[in-house]
């Protein structure tokens, strides 16, 4: 869910307290005058975009074309027996409680933060639907699991399933239906996007493989939605400001970049079963997303055969008829379009009434689907109190089954980047002196009646402007956001964060060692320049860099944050900086003196963050998290893909995506730009030796087809269900084993400790026919396997790879052709680190 609430915009001094904000005091002295204009400024986002409900498309020089009828659900895979049930439901509903299917509506008697009409005479409830990825939003009785982010720099797909399993059982223990998440949108386009920290890394592969066991674990209990759909990539500007007439930003991209990079993951989602797409709040190619026929009916409902349903972001729909045409088959949090029966007035007419039937179908269906007709289903919305500051029914959604998971997910997160003659682990330091504003906790985590807003954004620990509040709340770009966080950050901002069950903070960890160890602390948590022990042993710097929905990020640095570590290192011989980081943190200003011995990229790692930094700083496990993102020396290493577009006084925004797929990673090498750190890299407490490179790929090269295999359009209408082949995700054959790599792994070191290696193809472009021809072609991953390997001891890794893996979009033929050529294989460490190096030719 995305809401535009209050927040703060003013960059503070380091160590300032949220507390000491005069605007804060003035609104708690003020308590009656407070709450009335936090709750309107609350609404104000909502009512700007209700003012501009009748702009629809922009004039563009992109233009999204128009690809009508919606596609039907229909009887494909495991989802007959559900669709069979929902149309005999649905043909005893009236147009009218069909209508009321597909809306949001106001229910004070629930947290949730969407819930969907009902039809009570058919035992029909309705969906209660919650934030997020993170955990669940807005309530008490839940963890706070790792975010996206440390889940990709994990690299570990089983634990991203496991997770997701602890994860679904507690959304549905609080009676909610559909959990909106994963994230696989923004992707990482631009550096400092605000939200790349819900998504798991830079790359179309990555992303897919663990959000398709994101979702898989979650959908054991409750419907996951995957979002934002599509190439959604930045926050400034991402929805209408109503001041100056000003649309979305369209994000303008060919048919090759949208298929091999930004639908890519959508695709893995759809086939591992998801059952809600959330479609987002940009426009795409002129159109907005929430009416984009191209996207959501010929590229989802109709090349990947989707057939759950799409539901807007908040507040994301634009028009009434169209958006219904366009594939919109849910409208959240409520609708002006279609909330007075607008959709049962126009059916049989202005709409035609299979559209509205098949809406209706499609939400039910998944309900039955996912098993949520089950008595033994908890009622909607059953543990989400509408304030929990008030008396309510405490709801322990938490599975003490989950702590251990919890930990380990918190330490897998964790990249070390450097350790200069083994600074870590520690070894028994006498003294150890902590500083930084992140290494203990804010000082308020308590969602009190006036600002309960800042406390479900994860917004406390944020300085606030008024000014900035005007900005927020009118969808006005943010000027001076906020980059750091003032107490340990476990999670980033907005609709995508939640509040633990409990914190251990970095100093609170370490005390605790320091009692069993017998070493002496000393701490200073608030000033940039510290006084320091002389005899300290090791010296910890913890710092931050905060991101949320609603802004992009000023930046990739902060001078503050930066002088605190040069301070420190100017006095103390061992400096070990941790940075819990949402994204990109560039570390230039001080990577290089030789009193910073080691490094660790630390990202927003649940609730356990103390703790699992304590561990991997004394040694009781390996770090072997890898960058899901690539770290440069300078911010202008990134070129144009820094940071948003802008709309330069424009009131239809244009973001041209001219570098096709080559982000991050593949923008570097494209550009022959060296990072700081690549993507992938990643170093541990041992040492590992890559031999026996196999390549074992049966294929046949498919670009001299004379036709294309992927769905297809004719006469309006969709051919999936009268094709055997296209099965939900899309055609059969792009899912199927084409062989695989293979390579030995040996631990030359002396410590137990997990390798991530890493597979990377150069494709040939052969002879598809691609849209982007003139873009530079790199490698790309294809496959990642995390390997726990004892000393002196070999591990024997496969990369399975699917017809998809070796494939191109092809413009002319619309599919997926496997090319003729060599292909390039690359096993190893990380991009740039690929010591195994071999080819194939189709």
């Amino acid at each position: 869910m995305e809401k535009d609430d209050l927040t703060s915009t003013a960059k503070p001094s380091l160590g300032q307290r949220f507390s000491q904000s005069k605007f804060i005091v003035w609104c708690r002295t003020h308590k009656l005058i407070a709450i009335p204009i936090a709750v309107m400024i609350a609404l104000l986002p909502l009512l700007g975009l209700l003012a501009l409900r009748n702009r629809h498309h922009a004039n563009a020089q992109w233009t999204s074309p128009i690809v009508y009828p919606s596609p039907e659900a229909y009887h494909v895979g495991n989802w007959t027996a559900a669709l069979d049930k929902a149309r005999i439901m649905v043909a005893n509903m009236t147009f009218e409680e069909m209508n009321n299917v597909t809306i949001g509506i106001s229910d004070p008697s629930t947290g949730c933060v969407g819930v969907s009409g009902g039809v009570p005479r058919l035992g029909f409830p309705g969906f209660c639907l919650q934030d997020a990825g993170q955990g669940v939003r807005d309530t008490d009785g839940v963890n706070a699991y790792a975010s996206g982010v440390s889940v990709g720099a994990s690299w570990n797909a089983t634990m991203a399933y496991e997770r997701a399993q602890f994860l679904g059982a507690e959304f549905k223990r609080k009676g909610v239906n559909v959990a909106l998440g994963p994230v696989v949108g923004p992707i990482g386009r631009i550096a400092t996007d605000g939200r790349t920290w819900e998504g798991f890394g830079a790359d179309p592969y990555l992303n897919g493989i663990l959000a398709a066991n994101t979702i898989t674990g979650l959908q054991e209990s409750v419907i996951a939605s995957v979002k934002h759909f599509v190439a959604n990539e930045q926050e400034t500007n991402r929805n209408p400001i109503a001041s100056t007439n000003t649309a979305s930003t369209s994000a303008n991209l060919d048919d090759s970049t949208m298929h091999e990079l930004y639908l890519w993951p959508f695709q893995d989602a759809v086939a591992a079963g998801v059952g809600c797409v959330m479609c987002s709040y940009n426009r795409i190619n002129g159109t907005y997303a929430c009416e984009n026929s191209k996207t959501q009916n010929g590229l989802l409902k109709g090349e990947l055969n989707f057939q759950g349903f799409i539901v807007s972001d908040w507040v994301a729909q634009h028009s009434g008829i169209p958006s219904a045409d366009g594939g919109l088959d849910m409208a959240m949090p409520t609708s002006s379009f279609w909330d007075q029966n607008q959709l049962a007035k126009a059916a049989g007419g202005e709409l035609n009434k299979t559209r509205l039937i098949d809406m209706a179908t499609r939400i039910v269906s998944t309900w039955y689907h996912f098993g949520q007709d089950s008595p033994d289903f908890p009622a909607m919305g059953i543990g989400m109190a509408p304030d929990i500051t008030l008396p309510h029914e405490y709801v322990d959604a938490k599975d003490p089954a989950s702590r251990s998971s919890l930990l380990q997910q918190a330490i897998e997160g964790h990249v070390l980047v450097k350790n200069v003659n083994n600074a870590l682990p520690l070894q028994n330091p006498r003294t150890i002196s902590i500083f930084g504003y992140d290494a203990a906790p804010y000082a308020i985590v308590n969602p009190t009646p006036a600002f309960s807003i800042l406390w479900t954004q994860n917004w406390q620990g944020l300085n606030y402007s008024q000014d900035n509040v005007v900005q927020i709340a009118s969808n006005q770009p943010v000027t001076n956001a906020p980059d750091v966080y003032h107490g340990t950050l476990i999670v980033g901002g907005g609709s995508g964060s939640n509040v633990p069950a409990y914190l251990s903070s970095p100093l609170e960890a370490i005390t605790s060692r320091a009692y069993d160890n017998g070493t002496a602390i000393w701490s200073d948590t608030s000033s940039t320049n510290p006084a320091v022990v002389r005899s300290s042993d090791t010296c910890l710097v913890f710092i931050n860099a905060f991101a949320s929905e609603v802004w992009d990020r000023p930046g990739l640095t902060n001078a503050d944050s930066d002088a605190l570590v040069m301070n420190v290192a100017s006095k103390c011989n061992d400096t070990i900086v941790v940075i819990h980081n949402a994204g990109i943190r560039i570390v230039d200003a001080w990577i290089e003196h030789p009193n910073v011995t080691a490094v660790l990229f630390a990202h927003l790692p649940g609730q356990d963050a103390g703790r699992a930094v304590a561990q991997i700083l004394y040694g009781d496990v390996s770090p072997s998290g890898r960058l899901p993102y690539t770290v440069a020396h300078n911010e202008s290493d990134y070129g144009d893909l820094l940071g948003p577009c802008l709309a330069d006084n424009s009131t239809s925004p244009q973001c041209d995506f001219s570098e096709g797929v080559n982000i991050d990673y593949r923008s570097f090498l494209a550009r022959n730009v060296t990072p700081r750190y690549e993507f992938g890299y990643g170093l541990t407490y041992s040492s590992f030796e890559y031999t026996n490179l196999q390549v074992n790929v049966n294929c046949t090269s498919t670009d001299q087809a004379a036709t294309g295999a992927a769905p297809v359009y004719a006469n309006g209408t969709t051919q999936n269900g009268n094709d055997p082949s296209i099965i939900v995700g899309g055609p059969a054959a792009l899912f199927e084993s084409v062989g695989g790599i293979t390579a030995s792994i040996a631990n030359t070191g002396s410590v137990n400790a997990s390798e991530v290696a890493q597979l990377y193809l150069l494709i040939p472009n052969g002879n598809v026919t691609s849209s982007n021809s003139s873009i530079v072609n790199t490698r790309t991953l294809r496959g990642f396997q995390k390997v726990l390997i004892a000393p002196n001891e070999t591990a024997q890794i496969e990369f399975p790879l699917r017809r998809k893996d070796v494939s191109r979009w092809d413009v002319v033929k619309q599919t997926w052709v496997v090319p003729a050529g060599e292909f390039e294989v690359r096993v190893g460490k990380s991009v740039l680190d690929t010591p195994l190096v071999g080819s194939f030719t189709l």
